[in-house]
């Protein structure tokens, strides 16, 4: 807390115009909700090591066919992911570079 009430008022007219508006925080508040499920960061940080359909996913993470499903419908909305169909089957994969960034970047700090 401030011990002496003194707002710099040069300082605030700078950051004010950089701010985020609130639909902006709301979009970024919901990406970063889709990475806070652990089932659901198991799954983005699979598709960040490549292209794989809800079969493969269930497989390597050991999960049901459904709940990957349900967790990839979230994502989608989300943005996180997109999917690719080829034929009768799906493929998902992350839906653009700056997913992979925001994964990269979190897999560096931890292991800082």
């Amino acid at each position: 807390m401030c011990e002496v009430k003194f707002v710099d008022e040069e300082k605030i007219s700078i950051v004010r115009p950089k701010l985020l508006n609130d639909t902006e925080v709301l979009e970024i508040a919901n990406i970063f909700k889709g990475f806070s499920d652990f089932t659901r960061f198991k799954i983005i940080h699979l598709l960040s090591l490549g292209e794989f359909c809800v079969c493969d996913i269930a497989a390597v993470l050991n999960i049901s066919d459904p709940l990957v499903s349900h967790h990839l419908r979230q994502l989608r909305l989300l943005r996180i992911v997109k999917a690719r169909k080829q034929g009768k089957m799906t493929y998902y994969s992350l839906d653009d570079a700056h997913i992979l960034k925001i994964i990269k970047t979190g897999i560096e700090h931890i292991r800082e």
